[in-house]
This record gives C-alpha cells, sequence and structure tokens, in this order.
C-alpha cells in the first residue's frame, strides 16, 4: 500500500479531512457576484474529499487512465477545485482554460494536450462544443448547471453532454489514490501565446503540494483568510492563495472574477487579511473613486507582483496595508522583498536555495544599473528545467546554458536588489528615452473621471528605429465628462515631456488575460490614429 505524501494533493486533502472535516477552508462569496441574492458556497475539507472522489470516480466511469488529460475550463466554482483534487486522486491531468478562450485558440489548447474530456460550466458549452468538432479524441464533456448566466445554454441542448451537478448527488465507493508519486504530473497550464501557439507548462503534483511554502514567504499567520479575485485557471491564484489555504488551513475567500469595485467591500464582509494582485489589478484598484473608508479594511498585507513604482507608496497609504513584492514565471524562478526590507519598487532577491543574475546577450553578468536578462537557475549550478507538452525544442531554448530563461528585463541595484524594467521587446523608448508606464498611469488613474487606464507603445510616426509613440488606453466612467483637453494637460502637469501621451484610447474595457495582465496585441488590433475612439495630442 503507498505511503501517504503531503505533497500529492489527493493525500493532503485526504489528510485534512481526517483531522479537520468540518472546517470552512474554501468560501465562494456571492456579495461581488449578486449582492448575496444567493447564498455564497462554503467548502469543509470533508466536502471537498467527498466531492473530489465523486469527480474522481465519473472520471474513471468514463475510461480515464493514469496520465490521461482532460480540459477544466470554467469560473472561480469550488468545483474547480473538487475537479483538481479529483485529477489527483485519479492520476489524471487537468487543462485549465481560460472560460473566455474562444475558436482556434481553445481548439488548438485541446488538441495539443489531447484532452479526452471536458469539464466545464454551461455558459462554456457554445465554445466548447464548436472546438470539439475540430477535436475527435474529446469522448466525453462534463457541464455544471451554473445558475448564473439567464442566457446561458441548457446542458440538454448538446448531444454527449453529462450534468456534473448530477454526478455530484450521486453515493459512490471511496477510490484509492492511482498516483505512483509526487512527481507525477497534476496539471498542464499554457502560456498566453502572445507571440505564437500557447505552450503547455507540466506541473508535477509536488509543485502544487510545495505552494504551502509560499504562504511562509507572505507571511500568512494562523488567524489570515486570502482573498482573491484571480481566476483559479491562472498560477497565481493556486500558489499564493489556494494552495497555501488547502495545507494551512487558512479559510481562503474567493470571486467569481476579479472586482475592483467590490474588492474592499468583499474584504470588509469576510475579514479578509491579505490578497495578491498582478500589476494591472493595482492601477485599475488605484483609479477607483476615492472613499473616505478607504483606510478602514481588515487587509493587513497585499503579495503584490508588479506594483508599479509610481503608486507604490500611494496606494499602501490610502488602503493602509503592507505591500510584499514578489517575482515568479510559471516556469519557475522566484524573488521577493521583505516588507520594509528592499527599495520600493524592486521585486526583491531570490530565496537562498536559488541563483538569479541579470544577463546580457552574450550571458555576460550585468553591472548595477544596467539592463538584460532576468535568468536563474538552482544555487548547486545544477541545470534549471522546464518540461513544456510535447515541445522539447521550447523547453531546451526556455533553460539554453542551464539558465531559465525569463523572457523579462530588469536590473539590480549596488546592494544587489532585483528590479523589473519590461517585457523583452516591450519596451517603450520615446524620443531618447525610455518611458515608464506607471508613472504615466497613475497620473491618468488620479483623473475622477478615468476608471482604468494602460499605457502601450506603437510604432513611430516619425519612422525613427527603435522609437515608440504612447498610447494610454482608458475607461471612462461618464462619457460625458471626458475631456482629451483635461487628461493630456494633467498629463503634462505631472509628467516630464516625453512621458505625455501622443494618443488618447477611448475604449469601453481594456482586454486582459486570466490573470488580468492587459492584452495590447488587442487594442493594437484597434487603434487607428483617425479613429472616432483616438485622440492626438
Amino acid at each position: 500500500m503507498r505511503k501517504r505524501d503531503e505533497l500529492v494533493l489527493a493525500d493532503q486533502i485526504a489528510i485534512r479531512a481526517e483531522q479537520k472535516p468540518d472546517l470552512d477552508v474554501l468560501t465562494f462569496e456571492h456579495l461581488s457576484l449578486d449582492g448575496n441574492a444567493t447564498p455564497d458556497e462554503v467548502r469543509t475539507y470533508g466536502q471537498l474529499a467527498a466531492n473530489a472522489n465523486r469527480i474522481a470516480a465519473g472520471l474513471v466511469a468514463r475510461g480515464m487512465d493514469r496520465g490521461d488529460r482532460f480540459a477544466l475550463m470554467m469560473r472561480n466554482h469550488p468545483e474547480f477545485v473538487e475537479a483538481m483534487i479529483a485529477a489527483s486522486i485519479t492520476g489524471c491531468v487537468f487543462v485549465p482554460v481560460d472560460p473566455r478562450t474562444k475558436g482556434q485558440k481553445l481548439a488548438y489548447m485541446l488538441r495539443n494536450a489531447n484532452c479526452r474530456g471536458v469539464v466545464c460550466a454551461d455558459y462554456g458549452l457554445p465554445e466548447v462544443a464548436a472546438a470539439r468538432d475540430s477535436n475527435p479524441n474529446l469522448a466525453w464533456v462534463l457541464a455544471l448547471e451554473s445558475g448564473e448566466d439567464p442566457d446561458a445554454p441548457s446542458i440538454s441542448d448538446f448531444a454527449g453532454v453529462d450534468s456534473l451537478s448530477e454526478l455530484l448527488t450521486k453515493p459512490v465507493a471511496t477510490l484509492d489514490v492511482r498516483l505512483q508519486d509526487s512527481m507525477d504530473p497534476l496539471q498542464i497550464i499554457y502560456t498566453s501565446g502572445t507571440t505564437g501557439d500557447p505552450k503547455g507548462i507540466v506541473f508535477p503534483n509536488a509543485r502544487f503540494g510545495a505552494y504551502a511554502a509560499l504562504g511562509m514567504i507572505a507571511g500568512y499567520q494562523s488567524d489570515e483568510r486570502p482573498y482573491t479575485g484571480l481566476s483559479l485557471t491562472h498560477g497565481n491564484a493556486q500558489a499564493v492563495t489556494l494552495g497555501p489555504s488547502l495545507a494551512l488551513g487558512l479559510r481562503a475567500v474567493f470571486s467569481r472574477r476579479f472586482t475592483k469595485s467590490k474588492l474592499w467591500d468583499v474584504c470588509r464582509k469576510y475579514g479578509c487579511t491579505a490578497f495578491s494582485l498582478l500589476g494591472g489589478m493595482a492601477t485599475a484598484i488605484y483609479s477607483e473613486p476615492r472613499r473616505p473608508d478607504d483606510a478602514d479594511n481588515p487587509v493587513r498585507r497585499v503579495t503584490s507582483a508588479g506594483m508599479p513604482v509610481a503608486i507604490w507608496e500611494s496606494f499602501a497609504e490610502r488602503f493602509d496595508v503592507e505591500i510584499l513584492e514578489w517575482y515568479a514565471a510559471m516556469e519557475g524562478g522566484l524573488a521577493f522583498n521583505p516588507v520594509g526590507v528592499g527599495p520600493v519598487g524592486s521585486f526583491g532577491k531570490p530565496p537562498p536555495t536559488l541563483e538569479m543574475k541579470i544577463l546580457d546577450d552574450a550571458d555576460r553578468e550585468c553591472p548595477p544599473g544596467v539592463s538584460g536578462e532576468i535568468c536563474s537557475r538552482p544555487l548547486d549550478g545544477s541545470h534549471a528545467i522546464v518540461e513544456y507538452h510535447e515541445n522539447p525544442e521550447a523547453s531546451e531554448k526556455k533553460t539554453h546554458g542551464g539558465w531559465l530563461r525569463s523572457g523579462d528585463i530588469g536590473h539590480t541595484d549596488a546592494d544587489g536588489w532585483f528590479f523589473f524594467d519590461y517585457r523583452k521587446g516591450g519596451g517603450i523608448r520615446h524620443n531618447g528615452d525610455f518611458v515608464n508606464t506607471s508613472f504615466v498611469e497613475k497620473a491618468i488613474a488620479e483623473i475622477p473621471f478615468v476608471t482604468d487606464v494602460f499605457v502601450y507603445g506603437i510604432e513611430a510616426a516619425s519612422g525613427a528605429p527603435g522609437e515608440k509613440d504612447v498610447v494610454a488606453a482608458i475607461v471612462v466612467r461618464d462619457a460625458s465628462a471626458f475631456s482629451p483637453e483635461a487628461v493630456f494637460a494633467e498629463c503634462r502637469n505631472a509628467l516630464e515631456s516625453n512621458f505625455v501621451p501622443s494618443y488618447l484610447q477611448v475604449v469601453t474595457e481594456i482586454p486582459k488575460t486570466a490573470s488580468e495582465k492587459p492584452q495590447e496585441r488587442f487594442l493594437l488590433a484597434e487603434f487607428a490614429p483617425d479613429a472616432p475612439n483616438v485622440f492626438a495630442r
């Protein structure tokens, strides 16, 4: 009989269900969903174990063997977590898919991962059905009846689709865990695919099990109540909130999706003491109208990956929170800046087990203040390892020379603190200066009629090599109050001349990934200097 292993998700939940079966470890709140017109969905360890076992039995009944893959495509529902645990029980591999994924991208991911089935919510069925036509290996679909979208199709409208909700009502015998060890794969998370087809990163069970350590890095206390509205299809929500909470019993709170307008209301109602942010989210939250109770909240600490330096101290003071900045990629690499230790703007230093350097194109270490690629490897000098699903060429390229190549450009200071500059190929140089977009976004975010802003670069009208013109994509609260002249005037007042945007692009929303990262390519595709929603300086 195999020995239980805390690094295996299935074993971890089984152990906790025996120790603390009634602890309400996960709450999926409905305040931001419908104002609590419907009750929150709460899961104890005992409920997670029982429901995961039912889904596991459903997978086995559908012929799923160890190593077989299925897509998991839904918003933050408790059934998402239960399906994750079911994958660990059965030794299957789940493929988390942002439920907004459509068309050829969805079809490609299902085909590339060779998914045999899909677990989704009813609102995703039309896209799944369309993708199924070009993926003959998809043998089954289990759909959750969410009851949240009046326009969502009925499961009965689709052939070969079974009800996940019904499956969860049926009693089943307890299954034995089929994994061989913690290094068996648990999931394949796909990259965003901004520069080509998405690549699937293979994650072993042990990596999810090790997320408990990130809770310690984040400074979680025994009474912590972490919160996130980030999608569970993304590594951040799993690593910073779900993983540590399941391992440590921290009673996490999840929203269906990120909500900047109700974030603080949720934290107040549920007593949330910490939440996680990615760069673009901080600017969106900061752009919300100031309220007299901004600082009246239970949040002690924000775990941030990309807090813009321009709003770092203002954000902390306005909301009375500490900011722990960190850096990591789904492929690996890790650094963190403990609260009050490193300089503002730095993402920190690597842990004692990791070596991190700024390397130039010839793999020479850059001196302090000189930008290069952020690279890392184990401290013992061993080769960094990344496994892209069925793509050894990409895996080798990512770790060429033994270093994990992040694709991010950064620099260090004289004391060895690391700073992120920009994504490789994504820097904005305007009139000879590199534009720090966070300062531009802060200036615009503080204008009362602006609700969100993202700054990016386009090919310079001057045609100068390496130069870009600056575009500020903005969302406005009230179109009648919008004044491009006022925005440009505020920018000229607050910024140096080369930072002032060349154009304002007014949009209904800024397109974002599951990790709330602005998708520049969609804004670029819609941009035209003479478009009615574009205003030149």
